[in-house]
Parts: C-alpha cells; sequence; structure tokens
C-alpha cells in the first residue's frame, strides 16, 4: 500500500504544480493584454508636408526646415499629441546622417502632396514647431526611428484627424 500512496502524493503534488503554472501563465496574458491595450504611440510627428528646403544644400544637406501642418507629441506624455498646428520644423542631422538623408528625400516627395506622414521618436529629443515668421536658428536634433511612415489608414486617430481637418 505504501507504493500506491506514494504515487498518489505524487500525482497531487504535480496537479497542484500545473494549476499554479496555469494561473501563472494565465496572469502573464492578461498583464501582457493590459500593456498591448494601453501600448503608448512612439511617434514625434504627424505631419502633413507643404515644402522642404535643405541646408546648405540639396547634394549633401545638413539641415532641414519642413513647411506644413504637425501635430507633435505632447512633451513627458507617451500617448498624447499637442493640438495641429501650422509652422515649421528646422532640423540638423545627428546620428545616422545617411539614413537621415534618405528620410528627408522622402519628405521632399510627399511635399505638397496632402499626404500625412509620421517621423522620429518622441523619446528621442525633443522637436520645437516654429511659427513661419520665425527666423531659423538654433536647429533641433533630427532621430532616425522606424524611418518615415505614410499614413494610409486610421484617419479617426487624433492627431491624424487634426491635421485632415486642419484648414489651409
Amino acid at each position: 500500500m505504501q507504493p500506491r500512496k506514494l504515487e498518489r502524493e505524487t500525482f497531487v503534488k504535480r496537479e497542484r504544480q500545473m494549476k499554479h503554472a496555469a494561473w501563472l501563465v494565465g496572469g502573464l496574458l492578461v498583464a501582457a493584454s493590459l500593456v498591448v491595450a494601453h501600448a503608448s504611440d512612439f511617434m514625434a510627428v504627424y505631419a502633413r508636408v507643404d515644402r522642404v528646403g535643405l541646408e546648405p544644400d540639396a547634394s549633401s544637406p545638413e539641415a532641414i526646415q519642413i513647411w506644413g501642418a504637425f501635430s507633435m507629441a505632447k512633451p513627458d506624455d507617451r500617448n498624447d499629441y499637442l493640438p495641429a498646428a501650422r509652422g515649421y520644423l528646422y532640423l540638423k542631422l545627428a546620428g545616422d546622417k545617411e539614413a537621415a538623408r534618405k528620410e528627408w528625400a522622402d519628405l521632399q516627395s510627399v511635399a505638397g502632396s496632402g499626404q500625412i506622414v509620421a517621423f522620429g521618436n518622441r523619446h528621442e529629443g525633443k522637436i520645437r514647431l516654429r511659427k513661419p515668421d520665425e527666423r531659423p536658428m538654433n536647429p533641433d536634433r533630427y532621430s532616425v526611428s522606424i524611418g518615415l511612415t505614410r499614413v494610409r489608414g486610421n484617419t479617426q486617430y487624433p492627431p491624424v484627424r487634426a491635421l485632415l481637418d486642419q484648414r489651409e
């Protein structure tokens, strides 16, 4: 009878371990779903680009002026954007210069098309929207993130909707 009792105790222990593992996995899945449900948008800028100026020249630019309407990431808030506004961004190369110049060429290609694009990373530096009559001085750093992203859907997303509703 002793072997049978030992067999039963072993079975009960395994059953408890499996229940604990199931609860742990279930808890982790619930936690993961909450994180995904509240994931932040890391894009620094949503933009409708009117025109682009490269400095000192287009062949090997070191800085860029991007004119248009912008929904900028709200500082110190991982989920929200400032109201859409018109003006320009003045940015200089930093980090991966080759990738940044490719993104700048992409920005030139969408300028004036009405296409909404997103770029930058809200957690890497601060970008300041400048008023149209402000002199270009002290450019902000341009950070390369996942590249220039064309917004093709989800026009109800608040920063995108704000740009679509923005008047000329």
